[in-house]
């Protein structure tokens, strides 16, 4: 069989389109396929049906996916054709998408390596690709999910904020928890940041919302109040529990300059200890005898441990007693970091009170959290939010991303 004739059925070329040449070069370790079109094809507008005119011909190239480990290039003069009406159009090829460089095969390749890997640059080291030409392959992948995605409906929403560069530059993220995969993102955090995102839904889904969860960021709860009045807001118990923690560090090292005033380094190096929850410290003996020693410290990590009983209840009564007695004893400890959280929890309880209608957390929806995290740390040092957008949507959008 001749060069041409396995690239014309490899290629699945049929008229007017053929392979004219394969040059092999073997120091360059390169594959370049030559493609003609007929030159007495006759061009037709797609629309009307009506005889369409040459314009003008372009020299393209295409890389292609590897022939025996050496590099494959395609290369053709592409015909521009001009319609009745006036517009001038570059014909499509049949082997890549229109002003695409690289071939659909080593497109969908790319895809698959990179849903399997999740690393740029180690696909592109592997595909041996430049950086530039994989983040096209997956900008082109994500816009066509997002054509491709229907307008389904939305119950349970989560809004969340993640730095994506140094200098705290934010990403506001918005998350369909009813199928675990990230809806959009946008750039900044501001109401109106967040806003924008919430547009992202059409109007059918927003008014379909039974719930949004989120931290007390003043700019969400606004945004979702004005694009999605309906729908309940549901403060993310993880965003509690970490406010707690902090304030039971901040009894801790406030605690820790008094007892090393007095020579006594009690609490050196225990930071990590007070952050950790019961089940894990139960059966360990030396924390046992430091949370004995009566210390404030001791005080604030029981108190925010038995706040966790809060998210056990299931109907309103009984939680808003315990709520009650909860906060009673914290101001009774006198210690002020942890009174400030219980003001601030009684100030907004209306919204901590809707978990247990709803059941939600920004972290619920398999581990969205840890994956939009993976994908922030991969994506450290990119330039732009739109290639960060890109890789969010990539690997956490469940679009379908395939090449038909």
């Amino acid at each position: 069989m001749k060069d041409t004739d396995f690239y014309q059925q490899i290629l699945g070329l049929v008229a007017p389109w053929k392979v004219a040449e394969v040059r092999l070069e073997m120091e360059a370790r390169r594959v370049t396929v030559r493609a003609e079109i007929d030159a007495g094809t006759k061009w037709i507008d797609p629309k009307t049906q009506q005889p369409a005119h040459l314009h003008k011909w372009t020299e393209r190239r295409w890389r292609h996916m590897d022939t025996c480990q050496f590099e494959t290039y395609i290369e053709a003069r592409v015909p521009s054709v001009r319609y009745p009406d006036g517009k001038v159009e570059e014909v499509g090829v049949p082997w890549a998408d229109r002003y695409q460089r690289v071939t659909r095969l080593l497109a969908q390749a790319v895809i698959v390596w990179l849903e399997a890997c999740g690393n740029v640059g180690k696909v592109a080291g592997v595909m041996r690709l430049d950086w530039t030409t994989v983040d096209g392959i997956m900008k082109a992948a994500v816009e066509r999910g997002l054509q491709r995605r229907k307008a389904e409906p939305v119950e349970y929403a989560g809004i969340d904020e993640k730095s994506f560069r140094r200098g705290y530059l934010y990403a506001s993220i918005l998350t369909d928890l009813d199928k675990g995969r990230v809806w959009d993102l946008v750039e900044g955090r501001k109401a109106a940041d967040a806003e924008s995102l919430l547009e992202t839904l059409s109007e059918e889904q927003r008014a379909g919302v039974k719930a949004t969860v989120m931290d007390m960021w003043a700019a969400f709860e606004a945004a979702v109040r004005s694009k999605m009045g309906g729908a309940d807001i549901v403060y993310d118990k993880f965003h509690i529990s970490w406010y707690l923690n902090k304030a039971v560090d901040e009894v801790r090292k406030a605690e820790h300059r008094e007892l090393m005033a007095k020579g006594r380094d009690t609490l050196k190096g225990t930071k990590y200890l007070w952050l950790r929850n019961f089940p894990d410290l139960r059966c360990e003996p030396s924390f046992r005898q430091l949370y004995a020693a009566r210390l404030k410290t001791s005080r604030a990590w029981r108190l925010k441990e038995s706040f966790e009983g809060f998210w056990d209840y299931r109907y309103k009564g009984p939680a808003e007693k315990f709520f009650r007695d909860w906060h009673a004893k914290v101001r009774r400890s006198r210690l002020e970091p942890m009174m400030k959280v219980a003001e601030m929890l009684a100030n907004r309880f209306e919204g901590v009170l809707n978990y247990l209608k709803h059941r939600i957390t920004n972290a619920a929806s398999e581990g969205m959290n840890s994956l939009v995290a993976r994908v922030v740390a991969n994506a450290r040092g990119l330039r732009s939010f739109a290639s960060f957008r890109v890789r969010v949507l990539f690997f956490l959008g469940k679009l379908d991303l395939s090449i038909a």
